[in-house]
């Protein structure tokens, strides 16, 4: 079928009782809960550990748990969804979702928080890969560029307002409120999701007794994802393979991880469809997708921390100078979504990863005088490249793909942008930590007695101290110290424009894989090559 043209599925879809984009709307809640909170608790630690008598090191588990059952449980959504049915599964997972996020808020001490959260981390790795396939059954393949920018809003836009909006209800109220505000959200996702949703009549549940559960592979893939996302959250605080304990925990990851591979693919009922990758256009959308987590999860990180740290900026104005980033994609995600009906996915992505290649690479113009304005407007145009590559990724990726196959699928492009993200924000602090120390040690060494710069900028500032009422050898001290502050600044600020290269580096070298796409044709149709 060298030039044959099908349709983009055997059958039209079923058409929805209700309008569609009442379901959007009602799936976009429960998305946006979760999403929020894998970076809203961040802010909240040094409370969590104050009032919970933790130290800060134990309090990271927090953060930690609820990646860890996040992580193993968005692989296995497809597998569940066949067994319990898609309905059913993901108000199971919403329900859990809010009665776990009220007991965080409840929770006496470390231990039981800890615990909550990994409940909650489970209930919410089912909900994204639930949300996305019911999107792309209730929509007709034209409208689905556009469902998946609602969509796509409140994925982007989460965790950019987490840590601004954790700060805020910390600083105002107290830290469990970040779990309760889950609550009134989770019930009203819960009654829509009753009333609006139902299980195509394609999706078929398996009757539990006729199923041999691949118990292997299910425990394999726990054990893997787990000791893996264990790695990427502590691998910098414990100096990585320095550690036995990070040692230990990757050769458990690598070789559970390599004996999924090989027993899934094997397996006549796997917990995970590996075969989905035989698909070039999915395979291609996962690894863009994962790039996408590491470029949007590391920025997030980075650029309010280099605000807060270097600037000088209060947490609410760090927060101010992102949220015109959030506007920008609130505006171009339906525009982005336009458009896809009627010009190729394929040039959408390569625009956008052109655009957020720019933004890193503009970024690395940053120095310790840059003003406010130049930050916001680097963040548009990063924003405005995120909102170009969110859509049509996903969109492409279910494009070849059968109906039937979509739960599956979209447990693995989630499983791709959260293993991103995490392996985004792993890269991006060990960069900073250790190019900081790269150039402080570099600069260290042209401060020295012989260096008449150095001992010029010495003395203006001691008698500079001195004209202030210093002693003379106390200004000497204290000119010292300016100078070491000085240094240590300036090291740190280099370290960020090692990362911004980084980052637009990875992006422009992803370009090319665009290309190993199949092109989809307007209108719903595909082209088989």
């Amino acid at each position: 079928m060298s030039s044959a043209t099908l349709t983009m599925d055997a059958a039209a879809p079923p058409r929805p009782a209700v309008n569609p984009w009442i379901i959007a709307l009602a799936v976009t809640l429960a998305t946006f809960m979760e999403v929020l909170d894998t970076s809203i608790a961040n802010v909240a630690l040094p409370h969590i550990a104050g009032s919970l008598s933790a130290g800060t090191d134990e309090s990271t588990w927090v953060l930690t748990s609820y990646l860890v059952s996040n992580a193993i449980v968005l692989p296995l959504s497809g597998w569940i969804s066949s067994i319990i049915g898609r309905k059913r599964f993901y108000m199971s997972c919403v329900a859990l979702f809010t009665l776990s996020s009220l007991l965080c808020g409840l929770a006496p001490n470390l231990a039981m928080l800890i615990v909550f959260r990994v409940l909650q981390g489970a209930g919410g790795g089912g909900l994204q890969p639930s949300e996305q396939a019911i999107l792309a059954d209730t929509f007709p393949p034209a409208k689905r560029g556009m469902a998946f920018a609602v969509y796509g809003i409140a994925v982007v836009m989460a965790p950019a307002i987490g840590p601004t909006l954790g700060g805020w209800i910390t600083d105002n109220y107290t830290w469990r409120w970040i779990f309760f505000v889950n609550i009134p959200v989770g019930i009203l996702s819960l009654l829509l999701t009753s009333r609006l949703i139902q299980d195509p009549p394609f999706l078929r549940r398996r009757k539990f007794s006729e199923m041999k559960i691949d118990y292997v592979g299910l425990g394999f893939v726990a054990l893997g994802l787990g000791t893996l996302q264990v790695i990427l959250d502590k691998g910098q605080r414990d100096d990585w393979f320095e550690s036995n304990f990070i040692l230990t925990l990757t050769i458990i990851s690598v070789a559970s991880l390599l004996f999924v591979i090989w027993w899934e693919w094997r397996h006549k009922d796997p917990v995970i469809d590996l075969h989905l990758f035989r698909e070039r256009t999915f395979a291609s959308a996962n690894s863009l997708m994962f790039v996408l987590g590491f470029a949007l999860l590391g920025s997030t990180l980075m650029l309010p921390l280099f605000m807060q740290t270097l600037l000088g900026y209060t947490a609410e104005r760090s927060g101010m100078a992102l949220s015109p980033g959030g506007f920008v994609i609130m505006v171009l995600m339906p525009i982005v979504g336009f458009l896809l009906s009627r010009y190729d996915a394929r040039k959408l992505m390569v625009f956008g990863m052109a655009m957020l290649s720019f933004s890193l690479f503009h970024m690395t113009n940053f120095d310790l005088d840059v003003d406010f304005r130049t930050v916001v407007f680097a963040r548009m145009i990063q924003a405005a490249g995120l909102a170009f590559l969110f859509v049509p990724i996903n969109t492409a990726a279910y494009s070849f793909l059968p109906r039937e196959k979509n739960n599956a699928a979209s447990g693995l492009m989630n499983l791709a942008r959260n293993i991103g993200g995490s392996v985004g924000i792993s890269v991006v602090t060990t960069m900073l930590a250790r190019r900081a120390q790269h150039h402080q040690a570099n600069m260290a060494a042209h401060l020295s007695g012989s260096n008449p710069a150095f001992q010029a900028t010495l003395q203006n500032t001691a008698r500079m101290l001195e004209s202030r009422g210093y002693s003379a050898v106390d200004a000497m001290h204290r000119a010292y110290a300016l100078v070491q502050g000085n240094l240590f600044r300036q090291a740190n600020m280099l370290a960020y424009i090692d990362n911004f290269w980084l980052l637009g580096t990875v992006i422009l070298c992803m370009i090319p894989l665009v290309f190993l796409m199949k092109k989809a044709k307007r209108g719903g149709e595909i082209a088989v090559h």
